[in-house]
């Protein structure tokens, strides 16, 4: 009988896992077919957008000298403000090494130093040199590129009668087919002994048995043994963004609609760099600056020509993210300037020091969209600005990529594995994709994983149903600015990036939390109140956002004290001895 693997996004999760997934049944005879859907373009992912490259510690004598899988680990655990589970961790950088082959097995070359190897590139807070880069600084996309290749290739194969892939694009999934797995002594005990309401009985959780998605506008079913959610992440949360207008969030909502248990909602990171330049509708998304180019050797002024971030971290540029995007915000706000106002780049000594053309050679991508955009880096300063990234929280998963709901795996960005923390490393997000999206297929391909051997949701979560946190009921609805008292918005994708923005951002308070709280919940009534007859692509991204932005804000609305990418500015000095290991379940 043939098992079904549906898996649902094309960023290097998902494609990765689709040519593992297809090969290995090919090679191993298996009676297993792979859907891949994807809900743009192969190559419509944050994936393509990646510049700076994949971290790994590869084998001695292409690493760089003096480095170890053991700084690897503790460089990711300090990043992660020590929230990571460290076990994760431990396999994410143990295991680099052998997704970094398997990415060459499908024609993915990083680009070679001066003596042959691998050329090494250092990030910020790495403690050495251990990036990978492909193009200078088009990573992302010869990564994408060379993967979609393979994927096409297999496709191809599989309608000539002699492959196991099936690819469909501008497929949508709008919901997780599901049906109630019978509740067995064994299930029972297995769920939570103590309730979120008191009384109330725990659900036998759903099992996940397919996928409801829009193929050219009509709505479609796909029956499924397994689905794997690599939908990415949710940068169009905010008004600026790094990722491109596919990431909405899709694949947490559709894991919590499912009954899925998320965390660590709180921690998003803002990437400290990327082009102050207005997006142009329907164009690329704001142009990332590599944090490559700070660990080259930029440096950031302000409108005065002053180098602040020694002010503010000793490690200045090569700090955390979070603490670069948080000390502009801060350093804005200390100088007078407005919130939005830009800092500058300056590279125009790594022009002087490395000699004529080598940030053409180094960074060809990000030379050709600056000057296009009107700057030559190599003799003036580039304005940038902090914008959404990378979102550390997710969809729980274990070890294996299985999540609280039997028959749903998840990797990549929609997933929370426990390795990034409260702040990812830099150059560790692709590398969590290859990593855990190896293991979920792994996973499926070993046999059907009983209901009872998938996690349960934790002591304390909310089960199906249960309300996360309700907004205040005396906070006066709130306008794009999050301030009390506004004018009443009505909904619409630019207001909730406005509102979220605002509210959630970089820096947050109490105060603004419990306004956007109020003003999501008032837009989430209007918009269920329309039902989901005839809502088209568009319109089911605009649910999954706000959905999304309600789950972050309650999650940040709990979490009072600063850590990692969190930060409470009516809270900032409170230390934070010990993690909530919070967890909100649907």
């Amino acid at each position: 009988m043939t098992r079904r693997l549906v898996i649902v996004g094309s960023g290097i999760a998902g494609l990765y896992a689709a040519l593992l997934a297809t090969d290995a049944a090919t090679e191993g005879g298996r009676d297993i077919e792979v859907v891949l859907l994807s809900k743009g373009t192969l190559e419509q992912s944050n994936t393509f957008y990646a510049q700076g490259g994949v971290s790994a510690v590869l084998a001695p004598e292409d690493a760089a000298p003096g480095d170890s899988v053991a700084a690897h680990i503790a460089d990711t655990l300090a990043a992660g403000a020590g929230l990571n589970d460290a076990e994760a961790v431990r396999v994410l950088c143990t295991e680099a090494v052998r997704d970094i082959a398997g990415l060459g097995r499908y024609g993915v070359q990083f680009d070679a130093g001066p003596g042959g190897g691998p050329a090494l590139g250092l990030e910020a807070a790495h403690s050495a040199p251990r990036i990978l880069h492909a193009g200078g600084d088009a990573t992302g996309a010869c990564i994408a590129r060379g993967l979609v290749a393979a994927v096409l290739e297999r496709a191809v194969l599989d309608r000539a009668g002699h492959g196991r892939l099936r690819v469909e694009t501008s497929a949508f999934v709008t919901g997780l087919l599901t049906e109630p797995a019978a509740m067995t002594e064994e299930l029972a005990e297995a769920l939570p002994a103590e309730l979120p309401q008191p009384g109330s009985t725990p659900p036998a959780p759903a099992r996940v048995t397919g996928v409801a998605f829009l193929a050219g506008g009509r709505p479609q079913k796909l029956a499924a043994d397994a689905v794997l959610l690599t939908t990415g992440g949710a940068g169009r949360l905010f008004a600026r963004t790094s990722n491109p207008s596919v990431a909405t969030a899709d694949g947490l909502a559709l894991a919590w609609r499912a009954g899925a248990a998320v965390r660590d909602l709180e921690f998003f990171q803002f990437h400290p760099t990327t082009l102050a330049a207005e997006e142009v509708p329907g164009g690329p998304p704001a142009l990332l600056i590599s944090e490559a180019v700070r660990g080259e050797g930029a440096v950031l002024l302000d409108a005065a020509g002053y180098r602040f971030m020694p002010d503010y971290h000793p490690d200045a540029e090569l700090a955390p993210r979070d603490v670069v995007s948080r000390s502009i915000t801060l350093h804005l706000a200390a100088t007078g300037a407005a919130p939005d106002s830009p800092v500058y780049l300056d590279a125009r000594g790594l022009e002087a020091e490395r000699g004529a053309g080598f940030l053409a050679r180094r960074f060809p991508t990000i030379t050709a969209a600056t000057r296009a955009a009107g700057y030559d880096w190599t003799t003036e300063t580039v304005p940038v600005s902090p914008a959404a990234h990378y979102w550390m929280g997710g969809v729980c998963t274990d070890l294996r990529g299985r999540t609280s709901v039997p028959g749903l795996y998840a990797a990549g960005e929609v997933a929370r594995t426990g390795a990034q923390g409260a702040n990812r490393l830099a150059s560790n997000s692709l590398l969590e994709g290859l990593v855990f999206g190896r293991r979920a297929v792994e996973d499926f391909l070993r046999a059907p994983v009983p209901a009872t051997d998938w996690p349960a949701p934790a002591d304390g979560d909310f089960h199906p149903g249960s309300p996360v946190t309700s907004p205040p009921a005396e906070t006066p609805r709130t306008g794009a600015t999050g301030a009390a008292g506004a004018v009443e918005v009505p909904f619409s994708r630019a207001a909730l990036g406005r509102l979220m923005t605002a509210a959630a951002g970089v820096t947050r308070t109490g105060a603004d939390l419990d306004a956007a709280a109020a003003q999501l919940a008032q837009w989430g009534t209007v918009l269920e109140g329309r039902g989901l007859a005839g809502l088209d692509q568009a319109g089911h991204e605009d649910r999954n956002l706000l959905l999304a932005a309600e789950l972050l804000v309650a999650a940040a609305r709990q979490r009072t004290h600063s850590i990692g990418a969190h930060y409470r500015a009516d809270n900032a000095a409170t230390p934070a001895f010990t993690h909530s290991m919070q967890r909100i379940s649907s």
